[in-house]
């Protein structure tokens, strides 16, 4: 396995343990629960996000920008009359 196989799977696997501490945050029933949960996706986030930008300064992670007409109609979709 060489080094982006492990950080893609680094990647994925922050994806989920970022999903559930999402899912603990919302079905919280007390505010500690909550607070632990929050903090705990918060920091989450921050990982995910220094390894994206890790796979993307060496290109392992490449993105496309959306056409600016599908952006917008995907925008007018979502935007109330």
């Amino acid at each position: 396995m060489n080094d982006r196989d492990v950080m893609e799977n680094i990647l994925l696997l922050e994806k989920g343990v970022i999903d559930l501490y999402l899912h603990g945050t919302v079905e919280s029933s007390t505010p500690n629960v909550r607070g632990t949960f929050d903090t705990a996706l918060s920091d989450s986030l921050t990982m995910q996000d220094d390894v994206y930008a890790k796979m993307t300064a060496k290109g392992w992670y490449q993105t496309k920008p959306a056409p600016k007409t599908e952006v917008d109609t995907v925008k007018q979709k979502f935007t109330v009359s």
